[in-house]
């Protein structure tokens, strides 16, 4: 087992990472779903436990693991690329793909949302991803440790600012936004919605860059898999301390609600936009506790899962284009036109879908509907960029 263990890490790609990041692409496609299949998201949010029910909470609670894993695991990718470029080239190319990634959003991602030719830009995970990749492109400069304090002080202090606001649509609101408060700003050809406030997850992904330091050749396998766990448990034990607390990490308290399912509801109930510091330890620490036992042989269902985690930008990508192909089939089901689902904002915000949608059970039937059109998808780009790794544009997508 040890043998296995060490030969994946000294490989390219570690297994267990692009498995992580496999699971992570398959529950955010249920998310995407359901935002725009189910009934009740064009209705109330599915964490509004005034009107959810467990299934559905769950259902949108399974997918907030998602933007924090994958954004940590980008910092992490960077830092075992390290053994392959110097730390120059590593800037470089984490400068010119975030500043990628921030163009793909407005240029190819927005479009796949709406549908709509450009009267709103949504600036979510990919341009978060990217914003960081150029904040992370200056930080490699820093001694390890440096980056690690500030990683940390991103992600654990930024709830400090979460009664700062600064109202009206000027600059000075914009930047707020951009740094830590999620709005919507209204201009005079065109709306941006800033939904991903950037300031902690610069953290996230500084922190999953030194923690790839636990996936360097010279680390013991057994001794990353103590490492591993022992992050994993104590971080989740710190999300269990502080949340029970309710005195900090979190804008919005919980509270004992009408019977014990919902108020465990409320316990988990954290703040995505921007990530809370509880948020992204609830998150993070059954994820190290996932590579902690991840490093293993693969059977059959997680080599399929594995494919997605080895394309992840591309399958993001295809299969927002998809989804919302298929919604356009789903508005005319329901008697809806399929000009309702060319929208001009957030799907579940569009006035006219009010009244639209199909069950959650029906939400799951699609989402695996989808995974399966898009794996032989998935496999051939995968298999395309193992044989060309001399296309240097193929590391960019």
């Amino acid at each position: 087992m040890t043998s296995t263990l060490t030969a994946q890490v000294k490989n390219k790609r570690v297994e267990s990472i692009d498995l992580l990041r496999g699971f992570v692409m398959l529950v955010m496609a249920l998310d995407h779903v359901r935002d725009y299949f189910h009934q009740g998201a064009y209705l109330f949010d599915p964490t509004d436990l005034t009107h959810t029910t467990p299934a559905l909470f769950f259902t949108r609670w399974i997918t907030h693991f998602c933007a924090p894993i994958f954004t940590f695991l980008a910092g992490t990718a960077a830092y075992l690329s390290k053994s392959r470029k110097t730390t120059k080239e590593l800037s470089f190319f984490l400068f010119t793909r975030g500043l990628w990634l921030v163009v793909l959003e407005m240029l190819v991602v927005t479009p796949g949302w709406t549908f709509h030719p450009y009267v709103i830009l949504i600036w979510q995970v990919i341009w978060s991803i990217g914003i960081s990749m150029i904040c992370l492109s200056l930080l490699i400069y820093f001694p390890m440790p440096l980056i690690l304090v500030i990683g940390l002080l991103c992600m654990t202090a930024h709830n400090l600012l979460d009664n700062v606001h600064v109202p009206g649509e000027g600059g000075n609101a914009f930047f707020w936004a951009f740094l830590h408060e999620q709005r919507l700003f209204s201009f005079s050809y065109i709306d941006i919605f800033v939904g991903y406030p950037i300031i902690p997850w610069i953290g996230t992904m500084a922190t999953g860059y030194c923690f790839g330091r636990l996936y360097a050749s010279d680390v013991d396998p057994a001794r990353r898999k103590k490492a591993l766990i022992r992050l994993g448990v104590g971080v989740t034990m710190l999300f269990i301390i502080v949340r029970t607390l309710n005195i900090y990490g979190d804008p919005h308290a919980w509270a004992p609600q009408h019977n014990s399912v919902f108020t465990l509801l409320s316990f988990l109930n954290t703040t995505k936009y921007p990530p809370s510091f509880l948020y992204l330890l609830m998150t993070l620490g059954p994820a190290f506790l996932f590579l902690a036992y991840a490093e293993r042989p693969l059977n059959g269902f997680s080599k399929k899962v594995l494919v997605f985690g080895r394309v992840p930008l591309f399958f993001y990508i295809i299969h927002i284009y998809f989804i919302h192909l298929l919604a356009i089939v789903g508005a005319q089901i329901c008697g809806y036109k399929w000009t309702d689902m060319i929208i001009s904002t957030w799907v579940t915000l569009s006035p006219g879908l009010k009244g639209y949608g199909f069950s959650l059970g029906i939400v799951y039937l699609i989402w695996i509907g989808v995974l399966v059109v898009m794996y032989p998808l998935c496999k051939w780009y995968d298999r395309y960029k193992s044989n060309h790794k001399e296309k240097k544009w193929l590391s960019y997508l």
